[in-house]
């Protein structure tokens, strides 16, 4: 997780939304990347897609078993989608996201028994670090007039 918290501080260093996430099979890290959504002007480049991209390809399949994301914010529905899809074992979030998280706060994609794949979750690692840097990030670009959105 504190490889997740490193992307999401790199993140917010290139003025993206700070969000980092690692896929590990075990000890190994598959995948790390952080949200690059400005920068490639994607609105599917979270952090979790990337990792994700990352290590399928690390691994040659696209099935991500025996695998563990981690990371800093409680993924969104696509995201959390792609973790059902890509039949990672494990996720392991820092902060709940009470706008778009659909870990549980917003929706519960994770959490859905119609689904073919079932992801554990688990919540709290590092929340508060993880936190502080995304309330810090926006207020910055608060005080600078900058959007939000």
């Amino acid at each position: 997780m504190r490889r997740a918290l490193a992307q999401a501080e790199e993140a917010a260093e290139r003025g993206e939304v700070p969000v980092g996430a690692v896929v590990a099979q075990g000890t190994t890290v598959l995948g790390s990347a952080y949200n690059q959504r400005e920068s490639l002007r994607d609105p599917t480049a979270h952090a979790e897609i990337l990792a994700i991209t990352q290590a399928a390809a690390a691994l040659a399949s696209w099935r991500l078993t025996a695998t563990t994301m981690y990371v800093t914010l409680e993924p969104c529905a696509m995201c959390a989608g792609a973790l059902v899809l890509a039949r990672v074992d494990r996720l392991v979030f820092g902060a709940r996201d009470p706008k778009a998280g659909a870990c549980g706060s917003v929706l519960d994609v994770l959490g859905c028994t119609a689904l073919n794949h079932k992801v554990q979750v688990e919540e709290g690692l590092l929340a508060d670090e993880s936190t502080a840097l995304l309330k810090a990030f926006f207020a910055q670009r608060r005080s600078n007039g900058e959007s939000t959105a």
